[in-house]
């Protein structure tokens, strides 16, 4: 079997989550799967000096350069990946999930989303594959099954504010601890919370793991 996992950059304020991107790439190679690791090759919306929290107006980064930090050089551009090819599709977390995924940190509800990557998630939808996002990921997933008019059940712990905005898309949004998974069985989309709620890496993998086991309980 074979899981795509989609990268938006590498770091976590303008990029992927990368304890979050490593752990699944670790649990799905437990798990003794293929992995394809993909990207939009597109730059980034924004770059982050992460010693200072601060954008950096001056300087531009690609989404598919900066994620084969994460791949060790292993990635694929998502243009070039197809439904068929993968049995499963995870969205590790980060703040360029809802940067340069989409725009959900600026639009919130009305959001779009990067056309190669919703045009996978739907793909994905038809054939009825599973999909496991992590952190504000389930946000991006939300927006894309509100498009196509599909309840989904997600999570993104338990805040109040992106948990309404989440519900405004026509989600529905279940609080959840950090070491557990929201399992939407009908929808096949299993979310946790990851960084919106962990204290340390160690929560991150109970999160992480919980995505997965959920994704196999799917399976």
């Amino acid at each position: 079997m074979k899981a795509g996992v989609l990268l938006s950059g590498s770091g976590v304020m303008d990029g992927s989550e990368i304890h979050e991107s490593v752990l699944t790439l670790l649990h799905l190679d437990k798990k003794g799967l293929d992995i394809i690791c993909m990207a939009p090759n597109y730059n980034q919306a924004r770059v982050v000096n992460h010693s200072s929290n601060e954008i950096i107006k001056t300087d531009t980064r690609n989404m598919l350069v900066e994620s084969a930090r994460i791949a060790r050089g292993e990635i694929k551009d998502i243009s070039d990946v197809d439904s068929e090819d993968i049995d499963m599709l995870l969205l590790p977390g980060g703040f360029g999930a809802a940067v340069n995924l989409c725009s959900f940190a600026e639009e919130g509800p009305s959001c779009s989303v990067n056309p190669e990557v919703e045009k996978l998630i739907v793909e994905m939808i038809d054939k009825n594959k599973p999909i496991g996002a992590l952190c504000i990921a389930p946000a991006l997933v939300a927006r894309i099954f509100g498009k196509r008019k599909i309840k989904v059940k997600l999570t993104i712990g338990n805040n109040p504010d992106t948990a309404d905005a989440i519900n405004k898309m026509g989600a529905e949004h279940i609080d959840c601890p950090v070491n557990q998974a929201v399992i939407d069985r009908e929808a096949r989309v299993v979310t946790a919370p990851a960084y919106m709620l962990a204290k340390s890496i160690k929560d991150v993998e109970e999160s992480v793991k919980a995505m997965i086991d959920g994704i196999f309980e799917l399976l």
